[in-house]
């Protein structure tokens, strides 16, 4: 492969690596505490954003395809972005993909240019949709980290005979991660007058965490029909409890081939060459 072809292809995946890096730390950044510097990379990024969907509207935006609204919310609506701006995004990222590398995918052989042009404004069409899919990710897995605790405590808030809606707060408002932000934000919409089912909805589709859907199913199945929180609380809280220790299971399974690998590809070797060494000084001397 000629440096050419290898420049071209990095052209691609560098910018729409960058749109993935852009989008998601958009996310990231939603939910960590607000300091200076933080503010700054924000603030950066903003206007990159701004930009960009700029372009991308001048350009032309496609129709967004139907699902498109979910995944941003479940993406956390990273800087509050919609579904025209996100595709706009998209198409700013095509046309910027093509024009970075198309100096370098005219200069490649053969009938590589033709392939390295319509491979281009692909990778960058698509970053986007990556960087959602990231962001929603690494929020389901952060998620699914507080859900247990946070349903124990919810469970507590409701035998102690607080409404649901206000449970959800006092809860969300005694911790500072992603899924305690959005019952928080759940909470002041239902006391700001919205429905509970509406609001329940809405959080539900902002939180991929598989629990979060049955934690709203069993609160909306007790508005609807008076049915007892506690148990079905308790019954989640411990699915989850389950969930998290199998995940950690899992991770630790999946580091030990790892561990091994470093261990076959670095420490054995290193300790071959020290004992070559040590055989090569005794034929010396």
């Amino acid at each position: 492969m000629s440096p050419a072809v290898v420049a071209a292809a990095g052209a691609g995946v560098a910018l729409a690596a960058a749109l993935v890096s852009l989008l998601a730390g958009l996310g990231q950044r939603r939910a960590a505490p607000r300091r200076r510097g933080s503010r700054r990379r924000r603030a950066r990024m903003a206007r990159l954003a701004r930009g960009l969907i700029a372009l991308g509207r001048r350009i032309g935006a496609p129709a967004p395809p139907a699902n498109l609204a979910t995944r941003i919310a479940a993406a956390g609506s990273p800087l509050g972005l919609g579904v025209g701006e996100v595709a706009a995004l998209k198409a700013a990222g095509g046309a910027l993909a093509l024009v970075a590398g198309a100096p370098l995918a005219l200069a490649l052989p053969g009938r590589l240019p033709a392939v390295a042009l319509a491979a281009l404004p692909l990778a960058g069409f698509l970053a986007p949709d990556l960087a959602l899919a990231h962001t929603s990710r690494a929020r389901a897995r952060a998620m699914e980290e507080e859900l247990p605790d946070l349903l124990d405590l919810l469970r507590v808030a409701v035998e102690a005979g607080l409404p649901v809606s206000r449970a959800l707060g006092q809860v969300g408002r005694g911790h500072a991660g992603r899924l305690a932000a959005e019952w928080r934000a759940a909470a002041a919409q239902i006391e700001l007058g919205m429905l509970r089912s509406q609001a329940l909805e809405r959080m539900a589709s902002r939180c991929p965490a598989p629990g979060v859907a049955a934690l709203t199913g069993a609160l909306t199945r007790a508005e609807r029909h008076g049915a007892p929180l506690s148990d079905t609380l308790a019954a989640q809280a411990s699915e989850a409890r389950a969930a998290r220790a199998r995940r950690v299971r899992e991770r630790a399974a999946r580091a030990a081939p790892k561990i091994q690998l470093v261990v076959a590809l670095l420490l054995v070797p290193s300790v071959l060459l020290m004992v070559a060494a040590a055989l090569v000084a005794g034929l010396v001397r």
